[in-house]
């Protein structure tokens, strides 16, 4: 067996030690004589997997006793509308933070429930960094805040929470969840997918604060209700449970190598590695206002585009998957995700170095 060094945005590589768990006990876990794919979802065996994944995502990130951890479908692009849904509680307006594609999705999909304000967005759509502070236009009667913490697509990232006084902030993290640690109580809401850093697609992990559940819009599908889907114990429905197990082994591989702040560690070691190539090269190009660049999804362009396709024919020829940028951008992306060893890093330089001196 030959694995790759896989760069892909998502679904992503997931930790080698948790592939070979879930291969050594996929025909009988632990002794039931079946796979978790088999079980029911309301036997012992199949809760005692997910109390114990909800139990170990809630200390990882010291979620706060007042918050409802979640395990939903849908993905991102579900939340979009299950959050205005959920949290306009009476309120006509919510306000929106779009620094790049995903925060786009997200105001579009609001408006169909309130007036969608955008807080700020570049004028000409080219999201290279986050607007200042300075050029928000808050909005008095807003239900909440969003904002994208980190844009998977551009490669714009926070560099930190954003302060927006009383009303609740909400965030999507679904391309940085746990690549570090998280003031969970500064947020109304935090939701995920699971794809990137905690398991196969198929679960949105929502972490909301008790206060804002239970007042919905009278048109929200039960399995979008907050309160119901956490009354039900995030089981209203079938749950995908295989991709739930996995994502409770990948927790506790983040426990053993050290937790958040051991993630955090890697992750800026990583990006700083892959950025300073790319910065000092002469050959490559990141776009990206330095203090706003992301951690986990690092865009970048080749001096000619014309030698895109070369650059990628080789790099998967070396065992360097998936780096082609997404094609709202162009050029090359290298997701650098938990999973990710440093020795990937290591190897997409050395082949980038190469590169460039070959055709440059």
């Amino acid at each position: 067996m030959t694995r790759v060094f896989n760069f892909s945005a998502g679904p992503a590589t997931l930790p080698v030690d948790v592939l070979q768990q879930v291969q050594e006990e996929l025909l009988d876990w632990q002794g039931t004589g079946m796979s978790v794919m088999e079980m029911s979802h309301r036997g012992k065996a199949f809760v005692s997997i997910a109390e114990q994944a909800t139990e170990t995502l809630k200390a990882l990130l010291n979620v706060p006793d007042n918050y409802k951890i979640l395990w939903m479908q849908g993905g991102a692009t579900g939340q979009f509308s299950a959050i205005p849904m959920n949290l306009l509680r009476g309120r006509d307006a919510a306000d929106y933070l779009v620094t790049g594609s995903w925060g786009k999705k997200a105001i579009k999909e609001a408006g169909k429930f309130c007036t969608a304000n955008t807080v700020a967005r570049p004028a000409d759509d080219r999201f290279t960094q986050v607007p200042d502070r300075a050029e928000w236009s808050l909005s008095p009667d807003a239900a909440y805040v969003h904002y994208t913490p980190n844009e998977t697509i551009e490669g714009v990232e926070f560099p930190d929470v954003p302060d927006v006084g009383d009303v609740p902030l909400v965030a999507d993290f679904s391309s940085t969840f746990l690549s570090r640690p998280i003031d969970v109580s500064r947020f109304g809401l935090i939701y995920a997918g699971a794809q990137k850093n905690l398991g196969p697609a198929g679960v949105t992990i929502v972490i909301v604060r008790d206060d804002l559940i239970g007042d919905v819009l009278p048109q929200t599908p039960t399995v979008l209700d907050y309160a119901k889907v956490a009354d039900g114990e995030s089981m209203l429905n079938t749950p995908p449970c295989f991709t739930w197990y996995v994502c409770g082994l990948v927790l506790q591989w983040i426990k053993q190598q050290g937790g958040l702040d051991a993630m955090a560690a890697r992750n800026a070691a990583k990006a700083g590695k892959l950025y300073g190539y790319v910065d000092a090269s002469g050959f490559y190009q990141n776009p990206v206002k330095p203090e706003h660049r992301s951690w986990m999804n690092v865009p970048f362009t080749l001096a000619d585009a014309n030698l895109d396709a070369s650059f990628l024919e080789g790099a998967a020829a070396a065992g360097l998957t998936t780096l082609k940028g997404h094609r709202s951008v162009g050029g090359m992306r290298a997701s650098l995700y938990n999973a990710m060893p440093e020795a990937g890093v290591d190897a997409l330089i050395k082949y980038m170095d190469d590169f460039a001196k070959n055709n440059g």
